[in-house]
C-alpha cells in the first residue's frame, strides 16, 4: 500500500463573504452592486485541490493508478480529510453565496406546503389501531395507538421529538408490539449508519426495560410467549445483517441464543411473521436467489425449518393462509407466478399447484391475503392494477382509477378478517389519497388525501407516458409532468430528468409538493423508466445489469435526445439527476454525453465500481456481485471498468455538476464521490461549476426529519434554477 504523506491545504476565510452576505443592503447601494460584491468574494475561495498519491492496483494484469485512494477512512476520524471534505463545503457555500436568498425562499416555499398537524390513517394490527401524528415544526412523528378508528382511548406509545432533541442525527426503525399489547420494542440510530440499538418499553407503566440489543437491524419479531423475540446483529465492518438471535426479556445480550447464520455473504437476511401469528418468517435473499425458513412462534426453543431447500436461481415469497402457503416464485415464470402448497408437502416443488399462471407480457409484482379473497398487483406495459379474487366463487374484480399514469401500494392489510383492502394511490398530478376498498363490491372509501397547502389545483397540471425508441430499437417509457399554461411542445422548456435504473427497482409516477416548484417555474419533470428497473417487467431489469449495463446509460442519453428533439425540452436547459446507483448512471452519462446536459445532481453517488467491488471489506459489496458482477472475474471486471465513471474520469468538457453525500453512508462510503470530484476537478477542461457538498451529521438518506431535508431539495433546486436563470415564478 502506498504511504500518505501529509499535504497543504489552503482554507480562506468567508469572513468577509459572510459580511457581504448578510449585510443589509442599502439605498445607495443596488441589487446588481451586491451581486458583485458576493460574487468577487466568492471567488476569493478556491476550489480544494487534493493532493495525489499515486496507489497501485493490479487485477488480472491489469494496473491501475488510484491518486486519491488516500481519502480513504472507516473511522472518519483523520482530521486531514475531515478538513478536506470542509473545504469542500466552504467552496461550495461561497460558490453558491449569491443564491443563499434563493435557497432561503424555495425552502419557505417548500415548508410552506407542507401542513403542520398531519395525522396518518389509522391501521388495525391486533386489538389497536396504530398511526402517527405529526405536530407544529415538530421534525418528527408522534406515535400513538387507540382502541377504535375513531381515536378513543388514544395512547402515546413514543414521542420521537423528545428522543431526539439532543442529537444532531436521529432515527428510529420503527415500533414492534408485543401480541398482548403491552410490551413495545424500538430501534435507535444517532449517526446515521442504519445500525440500531433495540430498546424495550412496557406499555402499561411506561417504564423502560433493562434489556438494551446493540448492532441490530432495528427490527424485533415477537414469539407468541410475549417475553421472546428475534432480531438480527449486523456485521460490524460490512453493516450485513447476517445472524438472527433469539433474545429472553430480562437477560443480557450475552446469553442471547443463535438460531440462524448466513454463511453465504451474497445473502441478506430478513424476519418477519405470518399474518395468523402461527410462524416466523427467516427471509434469505440475493440478487438472484431468494428462500425462506419458519419458526414455530408459538414455540420458543423452536429452530427455523426451510420451506423448500435454496436453488441458485429460484427466488420465491410465501404468504400463510389456514394449512396452506400461496407462493409467489420465478419457477418457469421469468415474471413470476402464483403457486400454492399445504403446509405438509413443502419440501418438493412437485407438489405445488398453480393459482395465477405466468404470463410474458403480464409481471406478478405481489399479493396479500385475507380469509375469504385473494388480492394480486400486476403491472403490464408499465402501469399496475389490483385485482380481487374471491376464494369461494373464484370470480375477479379489477380496481380503477382515473390518472393516465398512477402507482398503488397495498398496506397495512395485518388482519386476515379485514372486510376491505388499504390503498394508498398517487400519480404525478395527485396528491397521495388513501382508501379502504370493499373486498366484495370494489366500493371505494377515501380516507385522507394528501393536503397541499396554498394555492395548488391538480387542474393546472398534466402527465403523460410516453414511449422512446432507444438505439437499440426498444421503446423506454417515459412519464412526463408539467404546469399547463407554463408548457408548449416547442423545444422552449427547462427539463428535470430523473432516473435510477438499478436492482430492479422501479421509480414509480408519485405526486411530490416539493416538485411543485419547478414545475411552476415553467420545468418539465421526467422520469426515464430505463433498462435496469422493472417497470416492463422482470427482463427490463435482466437487460439493464451486470454484462447489459450499458442499455442502463444508452437509454437515459437516448431519453433525452428524444425529448428536445420532439421539442419536450430545450436542448440547452437540460438537468440530470440521480443518486445512489442512480449517481452511478450520472457519472457514467456525462463520461458519455456530457455536451446534453447544462447541469447534473448526483447525489450519494456510487461511482468507483471496480474498487469497490474488489474489496469485501465495504458494505454490501458482496451482495451485489449478482447486480453488478464480480470484478474478480475478468470478463466482468473488463465490462465494468469500461462505465466506472471514476475510471472513466477524462480530460474534457463537463456540465456544472452538484455532488453530495453523508460522511457517515453506510451504502455508498463518503469517499467514493470524495475521489470522483477530486479526479473530475484534475481533468475537466471547462470553467463550469463543480461542487462537493458534504452532510458531516448524515448518511445516504441525508439529514432525519422532515423539514431538514427540505434544505437539501432547496440547495438542489436553487442550483439548478440559478442556471436555468429561472430564479423567480
Amino acid at each position: 500500500m502506498a504511504k500518505i504523506l501529509p499535504f497543504s491545504l489552503t482554507v480562506l476565510s468567508l469572513a468577509l463573504l459572510s459580511a457581504c452576505s448578510d449585510k443589509a443592503p442599502t439605498q445607495t447601494v443596488t441589487q446588481n452592486e451586491q451581486t458583485a460584491v458576493v460574487a468577487s468574494s466568492a471567488q476569493q475561495v478556491v476550489a480544494p485541490i487534493a493532493k495525489k498519491v499515486p496507489f497501485e492496483m493490479e487485477v488480472h494484469g491489469d494496473k491501475r493508478i488510484d491518486d486519491y485512494y488516500w481519502m480513504r477512512d472507516d473511522k472518519r476520524e483523520n482530521p486531514e480529510i475531515l478538513a478536506h471534505l470542509e473545504a469542500e463545503n466552504n467552496y461550495t457555500n461561497a460558490q453558491l453565496a449569491h443564491t443563499e436568498k434563493l435557497q432561503a425562499d424555495l425552502f419557505e416555499e417548500l415548508k410552506a406546503r407542507i401542513k403542520k398537524n398531519d395525522d396518518s390513517v389509522p391501521v388495525k394490527k391486533g386489538q389497536y389501531f396504530y398511526s402517527t401524528e405529526m405536530r407544529g415544526d415538530n421534525e418528527y412523528p408522534i406515535y400513538v395507538r387507540s382502541s377504535d378508528v375513531k381515536g378513543s382511548n388514544k395512547e402515546v406509545l413514543l414521542d420521537v421529538n423528545e428522543l431526539a432533541k439532543d442529537h444532531a442525527y436521529y432515527q428510529i426503525s420503527g415500533l414492534d408490539v408485543s401480541p398482548s399489547g403491552q410490551l413495545m420494542a424500538y430501534g435507535e440510530d444517532k449517526v446515521s449508519r442504519r445500525v440500531y440499538t433495540l430498546r424495550f418499553q412496557d406499555l402499561t407503566s411506561k417504564a423502560m426495560l433493562p434489556d438494551v440489543l446493540e448492532g441490530t437491524e432495528g427490527d424485533v419479531v415477537w414469539a407468541n410467549d410475549n417475553k421472546t423475540v428475534y432480531y438480527i446483529k449486523k456485521d460490524p465492518q460490512t453493516l450485513l445483517g447476517y445472524q438472527v438471535f433469539r433474545h429472553t426479556l430480562g437477560t443480557a445480550q450475552s446469553e442471547d441464543q443463535l438460531v440462524y447464520e448466513e454463511t453465504d455473504n451474497s445473502y441478506y437476511t430478513g424476519i418477519g411473521k405470518s399474518k395468523d401469528g402461527s410462524v416466523i418468517y427467516i427471509s434469505h435473499g440475493s440478487t438472484e436467489s431468494s428462500g425462506i425458513s419458519v419458526i414455530d412462534a408459538n414455540n420458543p426453543k423452536a429452530m427455523p425449518q426451510r420451506l423448500i431447500p435454496r436453488e441458485k436461481g429460484l427466488e420465491y415469497e410465501a404468504s400463510k393462509l389456514g394449512d396452506y402457503y400461496y407462493i409467489t416464485t420465478n419457477w418457469d415464470a421469468v415474471n413470476f407466478r402464483l403457486m400454492k402448497v399445504h403446509q405438509d408437502q413443502l419440501g418438493d416443488k412437485a407438489n405445488w399447484q398453480e393459482v395465477i399462471p405466468h404470463r410474458a407480457d403480464i409481471k406478478l409484482e405481489g399479493i396479500t391475503l385475507f380469509n375469504n379473497h385473494l388480492v394480486y398487483q400486476e403491472r403490464e406495459k408499465g402501469q399496475t392494477s389490483i385485482k380481487v379474487r374471491d376464494l369461494t366463487t373464484q370470480k375477479e374484480q379489477s380496481l380503477s382509477f382515473n390518472d393516465p399514469v398512477f402507482a398503488t401500494y397495498m398496506y397495512g392489510n395485518s388482519e386476515l378478517d379485514n372486510p376491505s383492502l388499504r390503498v394508498y394511490y398517487t400519480s404525478l398530478t395527485t396528491p397521495g389519497t388513501h382508501y379502504d376498498i370493499d373486498l366484495v363490491n370494489g366500493e371505494k372509501n377515501q380516507l385522507k388525501q394528501q393536503e397541499v397547502l396554498g394555492d395548488f389545483n391538480a387542474d393546472n397540471y398534466a402527465s403523460e407516458r410516453i414511449f422512446i425508441k432507444a438505439r437499440d430499437g426498444v421503446e423506454v417509457p417515459v412519464s412526463l409532468v408539467y404546469r399547463k399554461d407554463k408548457f408548449k411542445q416547442d423545444g422552449t422548456n427547462p427539463l428535470y430528468q430523473y432516473g435510477y435504473g438499478s436492482y430492479g427497482a422501479t421509480m414509480e409516477p408519485r405526486f411530490s409538493s416539493t416538485r411543485l416548484s419547478l414545475l411552476d417555474r415553467g420545468f418539465v419533470y421526467a422520469i426515464a423508466h430505463i433498462r435496469g428497473s422493472q417497470m416492463l417487467g422482470r427482463p427490463w431489469y435482466d437487460d439493464g445489469k451486470k454484462l447489459t449495463k450499458q442499455n442502463t446509460f444508452n437509454d437515459f442519453i437516448d431519453v433525452t435526445k428524444a425529448l428536445t428533439s420532439q421539442g419536450y425540452a430545450s436542448k440547452d436547459q437540460v438537468f440530470a439527476v440521480g443518486g445512489s446507483a442512480g449517481g452511478l448512471l450520472m457519472g457514467a452519462v456525462i463520461n458519455q454525453a456530457p455536451e446534453l446536459y447544462k447541469g447534473v445532481a448526483a447525489h450519494v453517488p456510487f461511482v468507483d465500481v471496480v474498487t469497490t467491488m474488489l474489496d469485501e471489506s465495504i458494505p454490501l459489496t458482496t451482495n451485489e456481485y449478482d447486480e453488478w458482477g464480480n470484478p474478480n472475474d475478468k470478463t466482468y471486471y473488463d465490462y465494468m471498468l469500461s462505465y466506472s465513471p471514476y475510471d472513466q474520469v477524462k480530460k474534457q468538457a463537463y456540465p456544472n455538476l452538484l455532488v453530495t453525500t453523508g460522511l457517515h453512508d453506510s451504502q455508498v462510503q463518503y469517499f467514493e464521490p470524495a475521489k470522483w470530484v477530486a479526479k473530475l476537478r484534475e481533468h475537466k477542461t471547462d470553467n463550469n461549476k463543480l461542487l462537493f457538498k458534504v452532510d458531516m451529521e448524515a448518511g445516504h438518506g441525508g439529514a432525519s426529519g422532515r423539514f431538514k431535508g427540505l434544505k437539501d431539495s432547496a440547495l438542489e433546486y436553487a442550483f439548478i434554477l440559478d442556471l436555468a436563470g429561472k430564479n423567480t415564478l
